[in-house]
C-alpha cells in the first residue's frame, strides 16, 4: 500500500487529507503540535477562548461553505463593521471614504490630493506599492494611512513591496464617495465581503470538524529532517517514517532546513523568502463595556498593535457570562519586544485612550508566532518559484499559505489542500 505523508494539521493539511481520503487513499499526518488546526487553532484561559489571529469565514465557495455548516450547524452571521483609530479618533473603516470624523483641514488636505492625482494610469503597469497608493489615493492619505500602516502590519517601506497581492483587499472610492465620506457618517458598507460567519460554539477551529473526522493525524511529532533519496522522513524524537508520496503544507524556509543539501540557488531563493512574525496579545475583561467593533485598525504608530478584534463579539461562547475580551497583533520581523513593551504599547496605549479600564482587566497573555504574513517584495515570485520548483522535482507537493507562499485567506487555504491532485 503506498504511504502518503503530511506535514502539519493546519487548514491545508487537514483538506489535502480530506480530499485523499474522498478518493479511498489514506494518509497519515504528521503535527509537531499536541492538537490540530494551525493558525486556524484556538486557546483557553480561564473560561475565554481565543483564536490564533483573528478569523472568519466569508467564503463563496460552495464546497468551503458546505464542510463549515457539516462541522458547525449553528453559525453566527455578523455584518462587515470595522472601524480604525487614527491620531486617537474613531473612523468608520475604509477611512478613504469615510472622512467625516477628521478636522476640516485634513479632509480639505485629502480631497484636493485626491483631485490632482494622475489620470489615464494603467494600474497593470504599476509595480511599487507606493506608486500604486499614491495613484489611487492621492499623496497626504497615502502617507498617513497605508502607508503608515504598512510599517506596522508588512514591517517594510510601501517601495519594497510589490501590487500583484492588493486584488479588491483596498477599496478604491469615486471623488464622489470621497466627498460624500466627508460630510456624513452614513455612508453604505464598502468591505470586500458583505457577511462574516463564525461558529457559534467553539471556536473558529469548529469548523474544521469535519476534516478532522477519520484523519489519522500523530501529533507530538515535529519533522526535522527529510531525506528524498531514501523517502525517508525523520522527526525531532528519532521516529522514522517511509514515503511514497510527500505533502507540506509547512512554510518553505522550515522544509528547505529539512534537506540535507541545497544547490546555492536555491539556498539564495529560500534566504530571499519574506514573511513578518506576529505577537498575539490576548485580554480578558469583567466588564461588556468594550468598543462595539468586531475589529479595528490602529494607524497611530505609537500604539504597536497593527489590528485588534474581540472574540467575545465573534461568538458569546467565547468568553464568560458578563465577561468580553480583545486580542491585539502585533507584527515584527522577529521576536524582538520585552514584554513590558508589548503590553505598554498595546493594553497601556488603550487604557491611556480610555477604551479600556485598567480595573476591567481580569489578565493578558502574549503569544508569539514565527510566521504571520508573507511579505511581497518584490523578489517573491522568482525566488519562490525556485524553491517550489526545487522541491516539486525532489518530489515534494507544496499546499496552503506558506506551503504556497501566497497571500491565502482560511477558505483559500483549504482549497489549496482540497484541491490536490491525486
Amino acid at each position: 500500500m503506498s504511504q502518503v505523508y503530511i506535514l502539519g494539521a493546519g487548514i491545508s493539511g487537514l483538506g489535502a487529507g480530506y480530499s485523499l481520503r474522498k478518493r479511498g487513499i489514506s494518509s497519515v499526518i504528521l503535527e509537531k503540535d499536541i492538537t490540530y488546526g494551525g493558525l486556524c487553532g484556538n486557546f483557553e484561559i480561564n473560561g475565554f477562548r481565543f483564536d490564533r489571529f483573528v478569523h472568519f469565514s466569508f467564503s463563496n465557495n460552495e464546497e468551503v461553505n458546505r464542510l463549515f455548516s457539516l462541522s458547525s450547524p449553528n453559525i453566527i452571521r455578523h455584518i462587515p463593521n470595522p472601524y480604525n483609530i487614527y491620531k486617537g479618533n474613531w473612523i468608520k473603516h475604509p477611512a478613504q471614504n469615510n472622512l467625516y470624523a477628521l478636522s476640516e483641514k485634513e479632509k480639505h488636505q485629502i480631497i484636493e490630493d485626491f483631485k490632482k492625482r494622475p489620470k489615464n494610469v494603467d494600474i497593470n503597469s504599476i509595480h511599487s506599492y507606493e506608486e500604486w497608493l499614491r495613484v489611487q489615493y492621492g499623496n497626504y492619505f497615502a502617507e498617513h494611512f497605508p502607508m503608515v500602516y504598512t510599517r506596522k502590519y508588512w514591517m517594510c517601506e510601501v517601495n519594497n513591496l510589490e501590487t500583484g497581492w492588493v486584488g479588491n483587499r483596498l477599496y478604491q472610492p469615486s471623488l464622489e464617495e470621497v466627498i460624500q465620506g466627508s460630510l456624513t457618517q452614513e455612508t453604505p458598507v464598502t468591505y470586500y465581503a458583505k457577511e462574516m460567519r463564525y461558529p457559534a460554539e467553539g471556536g473558529f477551529k469548529t469548523f474544521l470538524n469535519v476534516l478532522v473526522d477519520e484523519a489519522n493525524i500523530k501529533f507530538n511529532s515535529e519533522v526535522v529532517e527529510i531525506n528524498t533519496e531514501k523517502r525517508m522522513l525523520r522527526t525531532v524524537s528519532g521516529d522514522l517514517y517511509q514515503y511514497d508520496r510527500l505533502i507540506s503544507s509547512l512554510p518553505l524556509p522550515e522544509v528547505l532546513n529539512m534537506l540535507q543539501e541545497l544547490p546555492e540557488e536555491v539556498r539564495s531563493a529560500g534566504n530571499q523568502l519574506k514573511c513578518t512574525c506576529g505577537y498575539q496579545i490576548s485580554v480578558g475583561l469583567k466588564t461588556k463595556n468594550i468598543p462595539p467593533y468586531l475589529w479595528w485598525y490602529i494607524y497611530d504608530e505609537d500604539i504597536l498593535p497593527a489590528r485588534v478584534y474581540s472574540p467575545s463579539l465573534k461568538s458569546p461562547d467565547n468568553a464568560p457570562g458578563g465577561c468580553s475580551s480583545l486580542q491585539m497583533e502585533v507584527y515584527c520581523n522577529r521576536n524582538e519586544y520585552m514584554q513590558e513593551e508589548l503590553l505598554a504599547r498595546s493594553v497601556g496605549k488603550l487604557v491611556s485612550l480610555h477604551i479600556l479600564k485598567e480595573e476591567d482587566i481580569l489578565f493578558t497573555d502574549i503569544r508569539f508566532e514565527p510566521y504571520a504574513n508573507v511579505i511581497f517584495d518584490h523578489n517573491i515570485y522568482e525566488a519562490r518559484k525556485t524553491v517550489r520548483d526545487y522541491l516539486s522535482f525532489l518530489g515534494i507537493e507544496t499546499i496552503g499559505r506558506f506551503g504556497e507562499w501566497e497571500y491565502l485567506w482560511s477558505d483559500q487555504s483549504l482549497l489549496s489542500g482540497l484541491d490536490l491532485m491525486t
